[in-house]
């Protein structure tokens, strides 16, 4: 389960976010790319943009619980 005390210093205020147990796997980037980014110079992805409609949400959710590691989150916020 991701732990919101130990997020990725670069992800946006809101909902979501990615932790520091991310493997950068790239199914979160695959899965919502217009909300996930990489981190090039440590490997890891971070929530660029919190999700702005239905859609963007229904994704952000499939990328959480297809996390092979458990690191994304959602705060509820």
């Amino acid at each position: 389960m991701a732990d919101k005390e130990d997020k990725n210093p670069e992800n946006v205020k809101g909902q979501f976010y990615v932790d520091s147990q991310c493997i950068d796997c790239d199914l979160c980037r695959e899965t919502a790319p217009n909300n996930f980014t990489r981190e090039e110079d440590e490997g890891y992805s971070y929530l660029s943009k919190q999700p702005e409609n239905d859609e963007e949400r229904e994704l952000c959710i499939e990328a959480m619980e297809g996390c092979p590691v458990e690191a994304i989150g959602d705060d509820g916020e």
